[in-house]
């Protein structure tokens, strides 16, 4: 049993519910808010491309939720467990150097895409957060748009909301929204072949037409049943209203 089935259970009720209910916290405590930390290398002197950094980071993220050390007997189990049968909040900092090495030695994995470079971390209370992650910057740095040219076939593809602006660490955080939703819908055969593949998938921003027509919103069982696909809906704590759809992931 994979540790993303919660995911699955209240996928559609969260897409349903009112947008102003999306960001209602009154029944967290404070002191039990758990977050996953995504580290971001950004070198100053060669800076990675914006579409593979988001492309790591969506990988990154799933591969942490689905290795071996989390299922039920790992030592990874229980944290994450925590974590998703709650609001599966994500934390994005950016790293260089020194500091990029440091949180090498926590807890996660990192996924590389053509010289970019993430760092999922295992999921922990907020007011837990290692200093080796509290110190990184959370906002400050920007990557440039890309062309990243045709999706790749064969790869789970994640699409971005052609008519909403978000940073390249809020973009980070709902990429790997994206790739543990749709994971916690595949079968085990799927994410089988998916995990043998590093969970590599493709980041693109389709035209708003295609964006409408694939918008899963109004059916969410339907759109996954005849397309496979699925909408990260954001509770709208940073940068974007509440409920609104960051990113439509499609199965490969």
């Amino acid at each position: 049993m994979s540790v993303l089935e919660p995911l699955a259970a209240r996928y559609a009720y969260w897409l349903g519910l009112p947008a102003e209910d999306t960001e209602d916290t009154s029944d967290e405590d404070p002191a039990e808010v758990r977050a996953m930390p995504v580290i971001l290398r950004m070198e100053r002197a060669e800076p990675p491309s914006r579409t593979a950094l988001l492309e790591a980071a969506a990988a990154a993220a799933v591969a942490v939720c689905l290795d071996e050390r989390a299922e039920p007997e790992g030592e990874w189990h229980e944290p994450l467990k925590a974590w998703v049968d709650g609001r599966i909040r994500k934390v994005a900092r950016r790293a260089r150097g020194a500091h990029w090495r440091a949180v090498q030695e926590l807890p996660g994995i990192t996924v590389e895409v053509d010289g970019a470079e993430a760092r999922a971390l295992l999921p922990c209370r907020v007011v837990e957060t290692p200093k080796e992650v509290s110190r990184l910057q959370i906002s400050g740095s920007e990557l440039p748009a890309d062309e990243p040219g045709p999706a790749p076939d064969g790869v789970p593809r994640l699409l971005l909301n052609p008519e909403v602006s978000m940073t390249v660490g809020k973009g980070a955080a709902q990429v790997g929204h994206a790739t543990m939703i749709l994971a916690s819908l595949l079968d085990d055969a799927e994410r089988a072949v998916w995990a043998e593949a590093g969970f590599r998938c493709s980041v693109r921003t389709p035209p708003v037409a295609t964006w409408k027509a694939l918008c899963p919103v109004e059916d969410p069982e339907g759109s996954w049943r005849r397309d496979g696909v699925v909408a990260v809906r954001d509770a709208g704590f940073t940068e974007v209203d509440p409920g609104t759809v960051t990113v439509i992931a499609q199965r490969a």
